[in-house]
């Protein structure tokens, strides 16, 4: 049985936890960050969980980063 892939894209941008849940950084911190306040800009930076409802087609995306 051949090898499975990883989506080049995911495997950039999502990781797991150590409960198996999925993480990810925020977007739109860098274009027009001018027009952002600084709390805006700050929470961004924080990393969130991916939604239980898509958390399970980003898995079989990045199979191999367990």
């Amino acid at each position: 049985m051949p090898k499975q892939k990883s989506h080049s894209g995911s495997k950039k941008r999502f990781w797991l936890t150590g409960t198996g849940k999925v993480n990810r950084p925020h977007g739109g911190k860098n274009h027009k960050a001018e027009t952002k306040n600084r709390k805006r800009k700050r929470s961004l930076r924080q990393v969130v969980l991916v939604s239980p409802t898509q958390a399970d087609t980003v898995k079989r995306m990045i199979p191999y980063k367990d």
